[in-house]
């Protein structure tokens, strides 16, 4: 996957000798190769010269783009030589959709659709009272706007979204997704509560840290932060299953029960992606 998915979108060199696909129409192929996903399509390439073509066609890229891609497309300054290097395009560079509240990309390996919500897409404790949560513009952000924590006793944020954004039959990890100032004072070593389910049922809970004690502070069930590529952090919140698109997800993060004033912390937004395969 290393040599056929990364940035170059090169391919592996081809294998000699004949293939039992060889003798079908390259159509055909391509049509059978749609029914496995990227990962799968870029792997066939390298079995055979006609695999490799097979691999290479439109009709079978078009198959793991998203049904609405035409209209995704104008967001690009470039045109695309290729349905395949659209697909990439769309991996790699996220588009923001729903005037800017959401962006939008997917998942290389499998082409399943991930999506970050903005911090103006949920409800934040004072997040309208500039003594408490600023919203900054910065480079490194998605978005125009992002939340800054200055100064609050009661964190709480509450949120959601529907998940007709999302990939059906498939289970998504939630993240928050925020960079700290100074060790987040007065909340960054503490356990905050956070959880994740269908809007109408009980939603599991589960403790994070935004930074997190070291030595034998540290508790083990509380799940630490995770440094990633962007140069962001992130928390996992917690899963769901995402059956048919027809439910909607709440989510929550909330530190309440401390009288310490909390500041610190930058909200860039809360990302929902395929769970990692255990």
């Amino acid at each position: 996957m290393e040599a056929t998915m990364g940035q170059s979108h090169g391919r592996e060199s081809i294998i000699s000798g004949p293939s039992p696909f060889d003798s079908l129409p390259v159509d055909c192929i391509s049509s059978i190769i749609s029914f496995t996903s990227p990962r799968d399509a870029c792997n066939a390439a390298s079995v055979s010269k006609t695999l490799e073509s097979a691999a290479k066609s439109d009709s079978l890229w078009e198959k793991f783009l998203p049904s609405e891609y035409t209209s995704l497309v104008p967001q690009y300054s470039r045109v695309f030589s290729s349905k395949k290097e659209l697909y990439f395009a769309l991996c790699d560079e996220p588009l923001l959709i729903e005037d800017g509240k959401k962006s939008f990309w997917l998942e290389k390996a499998s082409g399943k659709r991930c999506i970050m919500i903005s911090p103006k897409e949920v409800s934040i404790t004072w997040g309208s009272s500039p003594e408490h949560w600023q919203w900054i513009s910065i480079p490194e952000s998605r978005f125009e706007k992002i939340a800054e924590l200055i100064d609050v006793c009661w964190f709480e944020i509450r949120g959601g979204m529907h998940t007709r954004y999302l990939t059906p039959g498939t289970r998504y990890s939630v993240y928050i997704v925020f960079n700290t100032k100074n060790g987040c004072p007065g909340l960054g070593d503490l356990p905050v509560d956070a959880g994740v389910g269908l809007v109408g049922q009980e939603s599991p809970q589960k403790l994070i840290y935004f930074v997190g004690p070291r030595g034998r502070d540290r508790r083990r069930d509380v799940t630490r932060p995770e440094a990633r590529d962007d140069g962001w952090m992130e928390a996992e919140l917690g899963q769901f299953y995402n059956d048919s698109c027809c439910d909607d997800i709440s989510l929550s993060v909330v530190k309440t029960n401390t009288p310490d004033w909390k500041s610190g912390l930058i909200i860039q937004g809360f990302e929902f992606r395929p769970a990692k395969t255990r």
